[in-house]
Protein backbone atom coordinates (compact mmCIF):
# COMPACT_ATOMS: atom_id res chain seq x y z
CA UNK A 1 0.00 0.00 0.00
CA UNK A 2 1.15 3.15 -0.80
CA UNK A 3 -0.56 5.66 1.30
CA UNK A 4 2.02 7.89 3.14
CA UNK A 5 5.82 9.49 2.48
CA UNK A 6 8.27 10.11 4.48
CA UNK A 7 9.80 13.39 4.68
CA UNK A 8 12.55 15.77 6.15
CA UNK A 9 12.04 19.56 6.97
CA UNK A 10 14.72 22.29 6.57
CA UNK A 11 14.59 21.88 9.90
CA UNK A 12 15.67 18.15 9.91
CA UNK A 13 12.44 17.10 11.30
CA UNK A 14 10.93 14.25 9.99
CA UNK A 15 7.17 14.39 8.85
CA UNK A 16 4.83 11.90 7.22
CA UNK A 17 2.93 12.97 4.66
CA UNK A 18 -0.11 11.60 1.93
CA UNK A 19 0.83 11.18 -1.25
CA UNK A 20 1.49 14.42 -3.37
CA UNK A 21 -2.05 14.25 -5.31
CA UNK A 22 -5.52 11.37 -5.25
CA UNK A 23 -3.97 8.90 -7.15
CA UNK A 24 0.00 8.53 -5.76
CA UNK A 25 -2.07 6.73 -2.93
CA UNK A 26 -2.91 3.28 -4.45
CA UNK A 27 -2.20 -0.60 -3.78
CA UNK A 28 0.62 -1.97 -5.59
CA UNK A 29 0.46 -5.59 -6.33
CA UNK A 30 3.33 -8.26 -6.41
CA UNK A 31 4.69 -11.18 -7.72
CA UNK A 32 4.19 -14.34 -5.57
CA UNK A 33 8.05 -14.38 -5.39
CA UNK A 34 8.52 -11.29 -4.35
CA UNK A 35 5.70 -11.66 -2.25
CA UNK A 36 7.68 -14.43 -0.69
CA UNK A 37 10.56 -12.56 -0.33
CA UNK A 38 9.25 -9.99 2.03
CA UNK A 39 7.54 -11.95 4.22
CA UNK A 40 10.91 -13.54 5.05
CA UNK A 41 12.49 -10.26 5.67
CA UNK A 42 9.61 -9.28 7.89
CA UNK A 43 9.85 -12.45 9.73
CA UNK A 44 13.28 -12.36 10.27
CA UNK A 45 13.39 -8.82 10.93
CA UNK A 46 13.87 -7.06 14.50
CA UNK A 47 10.50 -6.18 16.74
CA UNK A 48 9.74 -2.57 17.37
CA UNK A 49 6.67 -1.70 19.06
CA UNK A 50 7.31 1.98 16.59
CA UNK A 51 6.76 1.20 12.54
CA UNK A 52 9.94 0.24 11.01
CA UNK A 53 11.48 2.32 9.28
CA UNK A 54 14.89 2.16 6.68
CA UNK A 55 17.83 3.67 8.95
CA UNK A 56 21.09 5.41 7.90
CA UNK A 57 24.26 4.37 9.91
CA UNK A 58 23.56 7.20 12.24
CA UNK A 59 20.31 5.41 12.67
CA UNK A 60 18.07 8.14 11.45
CA UNK A 61 15.13 7.46 9.23
CA UNK A 62 16.69 7.32 5.14
CA UNK A 63 14.64 9.73 3.00
CA UNK A 64 15.12 10.10 -0.79
CA UNK A 65 18.55 12.14 -0.24
CA UNK A 66 20.16 9.46 1.62
CA UNK A 67 19.05 6.99 -1.51
CA UNK A 68 20.38 9.40 -4.04
CA UNK A 69 23.94 9.43 -2.44
CA UNK A 70 24.26 5.71 -2.32
CA UNK A 71 23.60 5.27 -5.59
CA UNK A 72 25.99 8.01 -6.17
CA UNK A 73 28.17 6.15 -4.24
CA UNK A 74 27.46 2.48 -6.08
CA UNK A 75 28.29 4.24 -9.48
CA UNK A 76 31.22 6.17 -8.33
CA UNK A 77 32.89 2.96 -7.11
CA UNK A 78 31.66 0.60 -10.24
CA UNK A 79 33.24 3.53 -12.61
CA UNK A 80 36.51 3.53 -11.08
CA UNK A 81 36.35 -0.34 -11.27
CA UNK A 82 35.13 -0.77 -14.93
CA UNK A 83 36.13 0.17 -18.04
CA UNK A 84 32.78 0.65 -19.32
CA UNK A 85 31.40 3.36 -16.97
CA UNK A 86 27.82 3.52 -15.66
CA UNK A 87 25.90 6.60 -16.64
CA UNK A 88 24.43 8.85 -13.18
CA UNK A 89 21.78 6.28 -11.99
CA UNK A 90 18.84 7.58 -8.85
CA UNK A 91 15.82 5.49 -7.31
CA UNK A 92 14.17 8.28 -10.21
CA UNK A 93 16.22 7.20 -13.10
CA UNK A 94 15.16 3.42 -11.71
CA UNK A 95 11.32 4.85 -11.79
CA UNK A 96 11.63 5.69 -15.36
CA UNK A 97 13.62 2.68 -16.26
CA UNK A 98 10.67 0.67 -14.83
CA UNK A 99 8.36 2.75 -16.48
CA UNK A 100 9.90 2.54 -20.24
CA UNK A 101 10.64 -1.32 -19.34
CA UNK A 102 7.04 -2.27 -18.30
CA UNK A 103 5.48 0.04 -21.58
CA UNK A 104 8.30 -1.95 -23.85
CA UNK A 105 7.25 -5.35 -22.53
CA UNK A 106 3.36 -4.36 -24.14
CA UNK A 107 1.86 -3.12 -20.21
CA UNK A 108 -1.54 -1.46 -20.69
CA UNK A 109 -1.09 2.44 -20.56
CA UNK A 110 -3.82 3.09 -17.98
CA UNK A 111 -2.29 0.27 -15.89
CA UNK A 112 1.20 1.70 -15.89
CA UNK A 113 -0.68 5.18 -15.28
CA UNK A 114 -2.02 3.79 -11.81
CA UNK A 115 1.25 1.73 -10.92
CA UNK A 116 3.17 4.98 -11.66
CA UNK A 117 0.93 6.99 -9.52
CA UNK A 118 -0.48 9.71 -11.91
CA UNK A 119 -3.45 11.02 -12.77
CA UNK A 120 -3.34 12.18 -16.11
CA UNK A 121 -2.15 9.44 -18.81
CA UNK A 122 -0.16 12.01 -20.58
CA UNK A 123 2.80 12.44 -17.71
CA UNK A 124 3.39 8.50 -17.57
CA UNK A 125 3.12 8.13 -21.95
CA UNK A 126 5.25 12.02 -22.14
CA UNK A 127 7.58 12.08 -18.96
CA UNK A 128 8.13 8.38 -17.86
CA UNK A 129 8.22 6.35 -20.93
CA UNK A 130 11.89 6.37 -22.62
CA UNK A 131 11.39 4.54 -26.06
CA UNK A 132 14.13 4.79 -28.99
CA UNK A 133 14.17 3.95 -32.79
CA UNK A 134 15.23 0.11 -32.20
CA UNK A 135 12.27 0.12 -29.99
CA UNK A 136 9.67 1.07 -32.63
CA UNK A 137 11.62 -0.75 -35.69
CA UNK A 138 10.85 -4.06 -33.02
CA UNK A 139 6.90 -3.11 -32.55
CA UNK A 140 6.38 -2.16 -35.97
CA UNK A 141 7.89 -5.64 -36.66
CA UNK A 142 5.53 -7.16 -34.04
CA UNK A 143 2.55 -5.86 -35.38
CA UNK A 144 3.05 -6.70 -38.89
CA UNK A 145 3.83 -10.36 -38.05
CA UNK A 146 0.63 -10.59 -36.54
CA UNK A 147 -1.40 -9.20 -39.48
Amino acid sequence: NIDHQLQRTRDMRYIIDPPKTLSGKRVIPMAKEVRECFEVIIANRKKTKIKPVVRDKNDMPMVALHWEKYFQHITTKYNSIYKVELPKISPHVCRHTYCSNMAKSGMNPKTLQYLMGYSDIGVTLNTYMHLGLDDVKEEVERVTAMA
